[in-house]
């Protein structure tokens, strides 16, 4: 992120805290202190996503082992990793206690891996759904050997949406089953594909699940309920396809920041000034402060 996007970021949230706090304006946000870190007066933490770089990444530009440097380089101490990047490495103790020494020596912090491409954990077919349950166990031990708290998944499903619904608690109980194992591993859902991208309906599945080591990862750009088939069952495929019908995404993060452990701020087209095109990042953040949020 650059320097005017950064200060944008900044600019944003200490809107929307004024907002919640007005009467503490001078106070909390105009104590004009110094740091050397540029986020350390905001209510939140800020993390950089794997994603963010997708495109080195898959032209090998930037080996994954780089991204805590990367990181480094621009000022972002979390580090969101995505197991597109390393899936052949998930086992691969070697190589993982390498990326953890990596970030160690970079001075950042393994927050969470994103996991994606392990089957349909809201799959009514029993077989498949629990399949895709064990075939997220490696990145729950990939977690834990990186010292990250959270594994990102996804809850996609076809079919009657109460349906859905049960067996995506019922593979998320199983999950945070498994973490509780590997040393407190949470599992936590982003509104990513399909059904998931209703807030609502993702909403009631974290209150139907009801357990502290679960929750939502908040996206301000995945509220796509209704989208064109990829031509290819992959990340290529899936890029080119259309939003056909959205999600009210401000209505969207309001349902989800109760079970918020953590959020993206997704952007893709910028104005000249350096503001989101297609999300007020301003009402965005009233949202988020206003719920209580403190975390990455």
């Amino acid at each position: 992120m650059k320097a005017n996007r950064r200060a944008f970021i900044r600019s944003a949230a200490l809107s929307a805290a004024a907002v919640a706090v007005a009467g503490s304006i001078p106070d909390i946000l105009l104590a004009n202190k110094k740091s050397a870190d540029p986020f350390d007066d905001l209510f939140f933490k800020i993390a950089v996503s794997q994603f963010s770089f997708a495109s080195q990444f898959w032209t090998k530009q930037l080996d994954p082992l780089d991204f805590p440097a990367k990181a480094k380089e621009l000022g972002f101490v979390g580090l969101d990793y995505c197991s597109m990047f390393f899936a052949d490495k998930a086992k691969d103790a070697a190589y993982l206690s390498q990326l953890k020494k990596r970030a160690g020596d970079a001075g950042r912090y393994n927050l969470r891996i994103m996991v994606d491409g392990e089957g349909v954990l809201g799959d009514l077919n029993e077989a498949n759904r629990l399949k895709a349950v064990e075939n997220h166990y490696k990145w729950i031990e990939a977690a834990a050997s990186l010292g990250c708290p959270m594994i990102r998944v996804n809850v996609e499903g076809e079919g009657d949406p109460s349906a859905v619904a049960n067996a995506a608690v019922d593979s998320l109980g199983r999950l945070i089953d498994y973490g509780s194992k590997q040393g407190g591993i949470d599992v936590i859902v982003e509104n990513h594909v399909g059904i998931s991208c209703n807030g609502a309906w993702l909403a009631g599945v974290m209150k139907q699940l009801n357990s502290p080591h679960g929750g939502t990862l908040a996206d301000f750009g995945n509220f796509c309920v209704n989208r064109t088939k990829p031509e290819t069952q992959d990340i290529a495929g899936y890029m080119k396809t259309k939003c056909l019908e959205e999600y009210d995404r401000y209505k969207g993060i309001t349902e989800l920041m109760p079970y918020a452990k953590g959020i993206h701020a997704k952007s893709h087209v910028f104005a000249a000034n350096g503001d989101d095109t297609e999300t007020d990042f301003y009402r965005m953040f009233k949202i988020i402060k206003q719920s209580g949020f403190t975390g990455w």
